[in-house]
């Protein structure tokens, strides 16, 4: 059974969109189903944590959460959107700790919160740069 398989049998009524091709598949769940994704990916199927990115659209904020399946070379990308006025997911953190740095970085270039994180403290920038200027977001402040 290939990776595309195993997701669809294991998380097949939580998957709202499958985008692949022969080294990469894309997911999209809703927000209140990505932690059991993660669960299930990271921990039930083994997949190697990559890293996770997020991007601000017109009227979202997206997530996406990379894993590796290196026997098969696959890599699987969970997406989620968050609502642009209130941008905010449970952290992964308790599930993967190395995850603690890339949400500490969203939280302050985009302004994404992670609740549950165990300190979303300054990582990238100054401690005394203005609160609310989020400077990935498109234009000062979103």
């Amino acid at each position: 059974m290939n990776v595309l398989d195993k997701l669809k049998e294991r998380l097949g009524a939580v998957i709202k969109e499958v985008k692949h091709n022969n080294k990469r598949i894309y997911i999209t769940v809703d927000r209140a189903a990505v932690k059991n994704c993660i669960k299930t990916i990271f921990g039930d199927l083994d997949a190697r944590y990559i890293v996770a990115s997020g991007v601000e659209n017109f009227d979202s904020f997206e997530i996406l959460y990379h894993f590796g399946f290196d026997s098969e070379g696959t890599v699987v990308s969970v997406r989620t959107y968050l609502d642009k006025k209130n941008p905010e997911i449970e952290s992964m953190t308790d599930i993967i700790p190395g995850i603690s740095y890339i949400e500490r970085e969203m939280k302050e270039l985009l302004g994404i919160n992670f609740t549950g994180h165990p300190g979303l403290t300054h990582f990238l920038l100054r401690d005394d740069w203005e609160k609310g200027n989020y400077p990935l977001r498109k234009g000062k402040n979103g």
